[in-house]
């Protein structure tokens, strides 16, 4: 665990000093779990974001995009349930007077436990090589054994805690925490305060005045923006069940715990998609986009084996159907994206809050209803560092030296090409600006000169670069260069008029797409 926590601390670093993620407001010491990103990490976010709109909107004739406002009317947030519901349960150490939600403490205890039982197996698993049998292992090795009853019986009674009659059990998370002795990471003791409620939605006002100024809100989701748009969606785009809107959005959260670099921020973005489809079908058609979203995952070459879905142990009031697809993070397996079925929960609150019919009529069986929703909701902040945590690697060479690359998706690469002139005379600068100038219409090229080739070489790596090109003097006599794949490190002599056809589908998004139909 201890290594996996180094490996992460080099993987934040790096963001910061490779251009990719800096702490927001940095030359005033930031603000805490608020971040900015760079002009390595803009390019990879945006490429990320435009895998995920085209994967919706350009393979879904039936799916739609909206861009909604970050401030809406209040009511929004009273009819969705946010006002009065939208709460953590937090704790405080007496001793270290710090802050965490009780949830996450218990939830992190589940986590030891199981990776208690990881250990043992990985130690059998070396012993007994090709003749283990895990099953067996797991049902009959004693340290098994005991620490799968201390979590199922701890599971148990969380699940408990957490669906109890009238909301969370307070008192009762407090006392899990109490008899499982788990004590403050920073004081080291168990002097724990009582579990209180608190509402995670940022307040502000709206008005040019003090007495005629609104409270409003920053929007906690970007969900609540597309159901207060479907009838206007719906009407002007003649839309007919099923059918989606797309949205991609910044959001706010006031995370007293924020915690894990990018993970869990105070200002995060969000891509969520709402299918709206008839009453009685929703089951299905969640199977589906469980389905669907799977493998839009795994379609980025990360391994299946780093992905699981999580079902939830506590649904929440709208729903009857949730889980998350997560990602094996150097902290464990972490959600990424949710999917849930809503039922008819949010459009039937805004029609008796705003006194609007919100319905749908179906020319098949001539009635009108309120349409059932599945969610598909992915965190961009959460699937950036997912991408960036796979990709980093400080890879023993041949020779002894070592490099640190980022395997990016070549489709997802800040930079897709960069070309390098040998040396800064005999017309090779001009050679290599001609070679940019050509394909930078395609795809995004960056223009190296300082240093020897091995260091530019090494500098692309870092940021993820899938291919360099060297502008040499047999370039100038023929009209090939070196093409460097950046995994591989092979090199090869192409010609430069091949170079367009051999990269661009490899670093389109239109590439990755094609994987998905």
């Amino acid at each position: 665990m201890a290594q996996q926590e180094d490996v992460f601390k080099k993987i934040v670093s790096h963001c910061k000093e490779y251009g990719f993620v800096f702490p927001s407001s940095d030359i005033y010491d930031g603000l805490g779990a608020v971040y900015d990103y760079g002009q390595n990490g803009v390019e990879l976010k945006n490429n990320i974001k435009q895998y995920w709109w085209q994967s919706m909107v350009l393979l879904h004739e039936n799916i739609v995009g909206i861009d909604a406002a970050i401030f809406m009317h209040p009511t929004t947030w009273k009819a969705s349930g946010h006002v009065d519901a939208f709460n953590d349960p937090l704790i405080d150490n007496r001793d270290s007077k710090k802050r965490y939600r009780a949830d996450v403490l218990i939830e992190d205890q589940l986590a030891k436990y199981e990776d208690k039982i990881q250990k043992e197996i990985e130690k059998a698993q070396k012993r007994f090589g090709d003749a283990f049998d895990e099953a067996q292992f797991r049902a009959t090795n004693a340290r098994v054994l005991e620490n799968q009853e201390k979590f199922d019986a701890l599971h148990k009674r969380y699940q408990e805690v957490m669906n109890a009659e009238g909301g969370i059990d307070l008192e009762g998370m407090k006392q899990i925490i109490l008899d499982e002795g788990i004590v403050c990471p920073i004081s080291g003791t168990r002097n724990w305060t009582d579990v209180r409620q608190f509402n995670l939605m940022f307040k502000t006002e709206m008005g040019s005045t003090a007495d005629g100024a609104s409270t409003i809100y920053l929007r906690p989701e970007t969900a609540q923006g597309i159901f207060v748009n479907y009838l206007n969606v719906q009407k002007t785009g003649r839309m007919k069940l099923p059918f989606g809107i797309a949205q991609i959005g910044k959001a706010f959260r006031n995370e007293i715990v924020a915690r894990q670099f990018i993970f869990r921020m105070r200002e995060f973005e969000q891509m969520e998609m709402q299918f709206f489809i008839k009453p009685g079908t929703e089951l299905d058609w969640f199977a589906k986009w469980k389905e669907t979203r799977m493998k839009w995952h795994q379609n980025l070459g990360f391994g299946a084996e780093n992905y699981r879905f999580h079902d939830h142990d506590k649904l929440a009031h709208y729903a009857n159907a949730a889980t998350d697809i997560e990602f094996h993070m150097p902290f464990g397996f972490k959600e990424v994206e949710g999917i849930h079925s809503r039922t008819n929960f949010d459009l039937s609150q805004h029609a008796k809050y705003s006194g609007k019919k919100i319905e749908y009529f179906d020319p098949e069986t001539n009635e009108s209803y309120t349409p059932y929703v599945i969610e598909t909701s992915i965190g961009v902040d959460r699937m950036f560092l997912s991408i960036m945590c796979h990709s980093y690697e400080e890879q023993q060479l041949p020779d002894g030296q070592t490099r640190t690359v980022l395997h990016l998706p070549a489709a997802l690469a800040p930079v897709k090409l960069a070309v390098f002139p040998l040396t800064k005379k005999d017309g090779m600068p001009e050679k290599a600006q001609e070679i940019i100038n050509d394909l930078r219409f395609h795809f995004n090229c960056k223009y190296e000169e300082k240093d020897q080739i091995g260091k530019r070489y090494r500098r692309m790596d870092t940021i993820g670069c899938p291919y360099c090109v060297t502008v040499d003097q047999q370039t100038l006599e023929d009209n090939t260069v070196t093409l460097r794949d950046r995994d591989t490190m092979e090199q090869r002599r192409v010609a430069i008029g091949d170079l367009r056809g051999i990269i661009e589908d490899k670093v389109s998004i239109t590439s990755l797409l094609k994987k998905l139909l």
